[in-house]
């Protein structure tokens, strides 16, 4: 057996997702990051919300929690700080985390709380048939416009950034060894850090936008990655619709939400409770 395979519930296996869907790829790459740590699984909680992400918990030897459709971070927040010493990593979607989610999203970022979010963008609600979502790109048609989308998405990762998430990296599903590698790094962050990984979803978005195949839907993903450094040197015409990869945003000097907690308030807390205030 190799060494990440004892992080992952084989007996729950096959997964549920589509053939060639780019949740198989995270899913080994957070796996693969686990390893090199050598974090015990015991260690380890993997919470996620609703929609094709919020199955990955499932296939993971650790502490699980499926919760309800854009409060994996409410839910992981309340493990955080009743247990401080777990890695606490939460598996998001881009409709379940920046639609019914994002206000949970940005004070999670706001807090610098040590959760380690995974945060796959795939463009679409993928599990309950094709909606546009916030990260759907424009003119892109799906089940709900049919016409095209008008909205102009989210920067998921810049939003994050001026929400002061304290460690913000963008990846995609087409490079395997960086996106083990972000995760592995944002593991190791100490506040509150997020992966987004650029996916695929040819079943119900790129069927719709010529791209009816896994490969394809990578092959378009792959045309729009750009190192952050070479991005930086474009014009800003030239950016547009182009994701810049690789870390954004790396803050260590940021005290984590807990240790603040645990210094002040569970201290002073303590003292008024032993003064009968």
């Amino acid at each position: 057996m190799r060494d990440y395979e004892k992080y992952i519930r084989y007996r729950t296996f096959p997964t549920p997702w589509c053939p060639g869907c780019g949740d198989g790829v995270v899913l080994k790459s957070i796996a693969m990051a686990f390893s090199d740590l050598h974090i015990e699984p015991d260690d380890i909680v993997v919470i996620s919300g609703i929609g094709c992400s919020g199955r990955m918990p499932t296939f993971f030897n650790t502490n699980t929690l499926h919760t309800t459709h854009g409060r994996a971070l409410t839910f992981a927040t309340g493990i955080k700080l009743a247990r401080p010493e777990k890695m606490v990593v939460v598996i998001s979607g881009d409709g379940d985390a920046l639609a019914i989610g994002g206000n949970h999203l940005i004070h999670a970022a706001r807090r610098n709380i040590g959760i380690k979010m995974i945060l796959i963008n795939n463009g679409i609600y993928g599990m309950t048939g094709g909606q546009v979502s916030p990260l759907t790109p424009q003119k892109f048609i799906t089940e709900t416009t049919p016409y095209g989308n008008i909205e102009p998405k989210f920067q998921a990762s810049e939003l994050l950034v001026a929400a002061r998430a304290s460690f913000v990296a963008r990846e995609t599903v087409t490079r395997m060894a960086p996106l083990k590698s972000v995760i592995k790094k944002s593991f190791q962050h100490q506040g509150f850090s997020v992966v987004e990984v650029i996916s695929n979803c040819h079943v119900n978005l790129g069927r719709k936008n010529k791209m009816k195949d896994p490969i394809s839907m990578t092959k378009w993903i792959e045309g729009r990655s750009i190192p952050k450094s070479k991005f930086d040197k474009l014009a800003p015409e030239d950016q547009n619709h182009k994701y810049p990869v690789g870390i954004l945003m790396e803050d260590k000097k940021r005290l984590e939400y807990t240790e603040l907690y645990y210094k002040h308030i569970v201290p002073a807390a303590q003292e008024n409770a032993a003064a009968g205030k």
